[in-house]
């Protein structure tokens, strides 16, 4: 894997605002995604065809295919290299060991 992202990391993609649906939601085109997707608009002042970023968290590779799934309310699939990473995984530092330990 060429871009090194991982399972469980924040990445986004840039959207293209397609057009209104109603005073909450936007339709968004995503890059390789090829089903219609709306969000809701923080901001009222969007306009067709500005560029805005989605993120969300990588839930499944597909290393073959070159595709990554990500959790961004709905699974979407795109190609990974249309994905930029936000932020690694690292987890969380244990405290105590898993096992007792002997007294």
């Amino acid at each position: 894997m060429a871009r090194e992202i991982g399972i469980g990391e924040v990445v986004a993609i840039t959207a293209t605002v397609r057009r209104r649906v109603t005073a909450d939601r936007i339709s968004v085109s995503i890059p390789s995604y090829n089903f219609p997707h709306s969000i809701v608009d923080s901001k009222s002042k969007v306009k067709r065809g500005q560029q805005i970023e989605l993120m969300g968290e990588v839930t499944r590779i597909d290393e073959k295919g070159g595709k990554v799934t990500i959790d961004m309310g709905p699974l979407v699939t795109v190609d990974i290299d249309k994905v930029r990473l936000v932020e690694k995984y690292r987890p969380q530092k244990r405290k105590k060991p898993l096992r007792d330990m002997v007294d």
